[in-house]
């Protein structure tokens, strides 16, 4: 079980590998077009999303960086793999992604105050450009296999995408009206759609990170379902459960036996229930026909 696991996990990070390198390409390559085109037209709305494209540049890099690493298998020095990396991208990136949204916030306030020339038409031209680079990029990434680093890279090329809406939006109200204080005020608009996402990808890899119980399949939970779900157990406790990346949930736990059970069936039975009912393809289970030897330890558990 564990190694077909192992196995299926590699052929998506393949796959993901090849998405994250031709959207950072793409992503790359037009940020510096749209940065010349803020500065030459005077829109932040357009400098705000190059400023994304530049993090999120860097960020698919540390993607692809993670997505290969975390490919490579397990050695002694790490005896689950190299999982984890794709968790620490996705938490840089997370972190990242509130800094820009932060930068934006700041910037906006000050052009609101101070309102600056803005030219629509040349605004316009590149927004709508950059609008076709990042739905691209975003099909890309929104095109493989799930996984907690794929989501942190496709909310940056997100980012983008609204921000690029946002650029288009100002530079049609600029362009019919002279308003150029829409500029500030739509890229705000952005940040804190940004935002929201942010916080919930930096919270899910942080918990990740801090060996935090998969969704629904905390200690309590676990050990409860087991006992009435498994024939022959009299206690359940020790139960440990976290994650070392996306989907692949791990646990430990002690399981007593009441006199007379077959041990092997009751051990392929807590198995089986764990894959079934938490999605738990590793565990490992401590059989014991008497009191365990940890048993002052076992309370509070």
């Amino acid at each position: 079980m564990t190694a077909h696991h192992h196995d299926h996990s590699h052929s998506h990070g393949l796959g993901n590998e090849k998405r994250v390198m031709f959207a950072m390409w793409l992503t790359g390559g037009f940020m510096v077009l749209e940065a010349a085109g803020g500065i030459f037209s005077g829109s932040l709305a357009l400098l705000a999303d190059a400023g994304h494209m530049l993090t999120d540049t860097g960020a698919l890099m540390l993607a692809f960086v993670a997505t290969r690493l975390a490919r490579r298998p397990a050695d002694a020095a790490r005896s689950y793999g190299y999982a984890r990396a794709e968790i620490l991208a996705a938490f840089a990136n997370g972190i990242v992604m509130l800094g820009v949204v932060a930068w934006i916030a700041v910037e906006a306030v000050g052009r609101i105050m101070e309102p600056a020339p803005v030219l629509g038409a040349p605004m316009l031209a590149i927004a709508a450009a950059g609008l076709a680079v990042n739905i691209a990029a975003f099909k890309l990434l929104h095109g493989g296999e799930d996984s907690l680093n794929m989501r942190g890279a496709a909310l940056h090329v997100m980012g983008d995408m609204l921000g690029s809406i946002a650029a288009i939006a100002a530079a049609l109200i600029i362009m019919a009206t002279g308003l150029t204080i829409a500029d500030p005020i739509l890229s705000v608009f952005v940040a804190l759609l940004i935002l929201r996402s942010a916080i919930g990808i930096t919270k899910e890899s942080a918990h990740i990170l801090m060996e935090g119980s998969p969704e629904g399949a905390d200690s309590g939970r676990i050990a409860d379902d087991l006992m009435k779900c498994v024939p022959g157990l009299c206690n359940v406790h020790h139960v440990h459960a976290w994650s070392l990346g996306t989907g692949r949930a791990v646990a430990t736990l002690h399981a007593q036996l009441t006199p007379g059970t077959d041990a092997g069936k009751a051990l392929g039975d807590i198995k089986g229930r764990l894959a079934s009912e938490f999605g738990i393809g590793h565990a490992t289970v401590q059989i014991e026909e008497e009191d365990c030897p940890d048993h002052e330890h076992a309370s509070g558990h």
